[in-house]
């Protein structure tokens, strides 16, 4: 059976762990590698698409990141409780002209007992924003621990 700790039920602790190993992950922008992170059987709501399954979840994102490129992502612990965490969240992307955007989200998170998540909801709002309007800025990949966090770096 596969495990992916830290587990429920959670403290703030692992709770924050959680937020950023999943930040981690998206920011690898391998469909493959963040798709583990989920059961099986898994059930999202991303915007108005519903997903089920990690083979669904690999080709969501495949499509995801072939459009968002350059993408960039932030996540923050909102609130969590036993098996839940609820995260807010902003990335930044450009399409293929050059178009640069800033998305707002919400998500609620819901693991199984070996730590998987099994359920995903996500409401996210996104604006176009100038070149210079940009705030994160770091080489593609993992956000360094010294870049600042959402409540520092976005509100």
């Amino acid at each position: 059976m596969e495990r992916r700790a830290p587990l429920p039920p959670f403290t703030r602790e692992t709770a924050e762990q959680k937020v950023r190993m999943a930040e981690n992950g998206w920011n690898s922008w391998d469909p493959i590698t963040v798709s583990m992170a989920y059961t099986e059987d898994s059930r999202w709501r991303n915007r108005a698409e519903f997903l089920q399954g990690r083979e669904s979840i690999q080709a969501f994102l495949k499509r995801k990141w072939d459009h968002e490129l350059d993408y960039r992502l932030i996540k923050a612990l909102w609130a969590f409780q036993a098996n839940r965490i609820a995260v807010c969240f902003q990335y930044e992307y450009h399409d293929d002209s050059n178009n640069w955007f800033r998305a707002y989200g919400n998500e609620n998170w819901e693991f199984d007992t070996n730590g998987l998540m099994r359920r995903r909801e996500a409401s996210i709002n996104e604006m176009p924003i100038q070149f210079s309007e940009r705030k994160f800025f770091w080489e593609l990949g993992l956000r360094p621990e010294e870049h600042p966090g959402l409540s520092a770096a976005c509100f």
